[in-house]
């Protein structure tokens, strides 16, 4: 008996390999196209570093002509949660970064390189295990849980490396018959991969991101084919990578450390290997220290939570676009209105450190990104995320021609657009002047019966007619008629000779119709509340 005959009584129905390399040929792309993939497990909430990685995978393969793939690696099935699938294509789909082929549902997918979930893939690793055992370089392992704590015991008194390698590997050295005796015999048993590895010798690898790095040889005989049939990931994904030809692994750096074993694997199973471009991890400062986003400590390592929040997708892109390459920023300054996806991203470029992660910054790349869209797309866009997190807000918008002209204030025909909503979650609070008249009054420096005076002589010369000259001129003559500098400049020069300006008399009238100190045009917010609903709020205010 051989090895062959050992890997045909393992794997009798396993096709030859031969049959997958035709089924799945190299991709008709052009030159130096990036063919990469978002490959996440669906055992929780995605990520944010995880949409990163996404980002730039998909990036990658677009500036390329290449491909974006998504494939979901299932086979630690114990930890997988309910709609684990559905909230990773839905994250991606939220963000607007579809892919080219993969999971487009929990159960579709689309692409010629499929199936995308490798719980559906049984049957290809089995192929794959079978020619490793076949060339005597994977064999069957017998050890219980038992034997494995003994040996690590051991080890552990001996102060060795943990590990199942060299002498410790207790059943890498059976002969082919014991090994089919103790299956005849219906022990139960795992399939190891037998490495050629030695822990005393060196291997140099150049990563896209980080550059050259070096390891020791794996050494280590790690289980390929689990108990209950399915592969771990490191086999898995070898050979998933291999047949869905991917040329480029984007992941997170902490995979850096299993390059020796994955390049070991391709080696082994005689595949061309990938380049591996390793993402240093999204950080967070912890009263002074570093440390990753975690996702029992921070509610934005979700993704979720900036869909909850109505941070718009394109602001996410953006602000991690800007991590990915520091570049960005300029070319952003640059090319005020450009389309991200016109950005020349490149790997290469990408830091070897860890970006700290900025809230504020995110937020205000949220008011620039919200101060491009027309009146209609912030319209648009805050309703659908109202309808799904806000039902006030809803009812708010339902006249959709009076909400359409809230919006347009200071935005469709202003060179410098209102920049007060960050988030979606802004808008109620930043309009609700609009369809509330104000219970309270702040007048900062004008208070009491010269605020009255101020908004009464300003009503004697109201008119909803006038133009914006016309309307600036008369609150000047409101100014000056209570005793204010007509002018700033004015005022400036000589502070001593009036109480305040003419900006003063403005905030009051602000005040008096919206409740607040800061807002938009004054001009624009009276001409669309109306002259009957001016009137009301001015006179409220004198009361």
């Amino acid at each position: 008996m051989d090895y062959k005959d050992l890997a045909e009584l393992i794997f009798p129905n396993a096709k030859d390999i031969s049959y997958y390399e035709e089924k799945y040929p190299e991709r008709n792309l052009p030159e130096g196209a990036i063919v990469t993939r978002f490959a996440p497990s669906p055992t929780g909430f995605v990520h944010i570093g995880g949409l990163y990685q996404a980002l730039v995978a998909r990036e990658s393969a677009k500036k390329t002509g290449g491909v974006f793939f998504l494939r979901v690696e299932d086979t630690d099935q114990k930890r997988e949660v309910e709609n684990g699938v559905t909230g990773i294509v839905n994250s991606l789909k939220d963000f607007e970064m579809a892919p080219d082929e993969g999971m487009i549902s929990d159960t579709e997918e689309i692409g010629n390189y499929g199936p995308y979930k490798q719980s559906l893939r049984k049957e290809i690793y089995e192929s794959y295990a079978k020619y490793l055992l076949a060339q005597g370089k994977a064999y069957p392992c017998f050890c219980t849980p038992e034997d494995d704590e003994e040996r690590k015991q051991k080890q552990e008194a001996a102060g060795v490396r943990p590990g199942y390698y060299g002498s410790w590997s207790k059943c890498r050295n059976l002969t082919v018959e014991e090994a089919a005796e103790r299956i005849k015999n219906g022990e139960n048993y795992i399939v190891r991969f037998k490495s050629p590895g030695r822990d005393d010798r060196k291997i140099k690898h150049k990563d896209v991101i980080k550059g050259n790095v070096e390891f020791p040889e794996h050494d280590q005989d790690i289980v390929i084919i689990k108990a209950d049939g399915l592969p771990t990931y490191h086999f898995a994904h070898a050979i998933d990578d291999h047949l869905m030809r991917t040329t480029h692994v984007i992941r997170s750096d902490e995979w850096l450390s299993s390059v020796p074993l994955h390049l070991q694997l391709f080696h082994e199973l005689g595949f061309k290997a990938p380049k591996y471009a390793h993402i240093s991890p999204i950080m967070k400062n912890d009263n002074g220290n570093k440390r990753k986003l975690s996702k029992r400590k921070d509610p934005e390592a979700a993704v979720s939570y900036y869909k909850e929040q109505g941070i718009p997708a394109d602001a996410v892109k953006e602000y991690l676009m800007n991590i990915a390459n520091s570049t960005f920023e300029n070319w952003r300054r640059a090319n005020p209105k450009t389309p991200m996806d016109e950005f020349e991203f490149s790997l290469n470029k990408m830091s070897v450190s860890g970006a700290l992660f900025d809230m504020v910054k995110l937020l205000d790349i949220g008011k620039t990104v919200i101060s491009k869209m027309t009146a209609s797309e912030v319209y648009d866009g805050a309703l659908e995320w109202a309808k799904e997190y806000d039902e006030e807000l809803v009812k708010m918008l339902e006249d959709k021609e009076y909400a359409l002209k809230v919006f347009g204030i200071e935005r469709d025909n202003s060179n410098k657009p209102r920049k007060d909503i960050a988030k979606w979650s802004d808008v109620k609070d930043n309009i609700i002047y609009m369809y509330e008249a104000p219970s309270s009054y702040d007048f900062d420096k004008i208070t009491g019966d010269d605020a009255k005076k101020v908004i009464e002589e300003y009503l004697k010369v109201y008119d909803e007619n006038d133009d914006k000259y016309t309307w600036f001129s008369k609150i000047k003559d409101t100014a000056e008629k209570c005793g204010y500098a007509r002018e700033v400049k004015e005022y400036k020069q000589e502070p001593e000779k009036w109480p305040g300006h003419v900006g003063d008399i403005s905030t009051v009238i602000r005040v008096a119709i919206t409740g607040r100190r800061n807002t938009p045009d004054l001009y624009e917010i009276m001409g669309v509340l109306g002259k009957e609903e001016v009137v009301i709020r001015l006179e409220n205010a004198i009361k």
